[in-house]
């Protein structure tokens, strides 16, 4: 677990922190990386890849689903988890057609839903 990273790409500084909050109290020993918009997001994952991506599907200067393909193509490992206020079916199933492993709505899930989710990915 100690060498498990995580990226959280999100523009909504708060949201970023309580979501980094969040991780870390079950999983004190993973690395937990932030990025503000997306091309921060991919220099991230160039400069050193995580195992797992929470997106925000909507960042600054880039489309999280969009990002998500451009990932995916070069990154086929990494686990990208999409997160959206907005709980549409075109949304989720964009998010399966862009590679995105799993769609999550803001608000909507727990501190302990998130949590089994990480364990999931820790044991693939």
């Amino acid at each position: 677990m100690e060498k498990f990273r995580i990226l959280i790409a999100e523009h909504n500084g708060s949201y970023r922190k309580l979501f980094k909050d969040v991780l870390q109290k079950p999983f004190p020993k993973i690395v937990i990386d932030e990025a503000t918009d997306g091309r921060e997001a991919l220099q991230k994952v160039d400069a050193f890849p995580p195992d797992l991506i929470f997106m925000d599907i909507r960042l600054p200067d880039e489309n999280g689903l969009e990002l998500t393909k451009r990932i995916k193509a070069t990154h086929h490992n990494i686990r990208i988890v999409i997160l959206t206020s907005f709980d549409t079916p075109e949304y989720r199933g964009a998010v399966s057609q862009c590679g995105g492993d799993h769609f999550l709505v803001k608000g909507s899930f727990s501190s302990m839903e998130i949590e089994e989710l990480v364990k999931s990915y820790l044991t693939v």
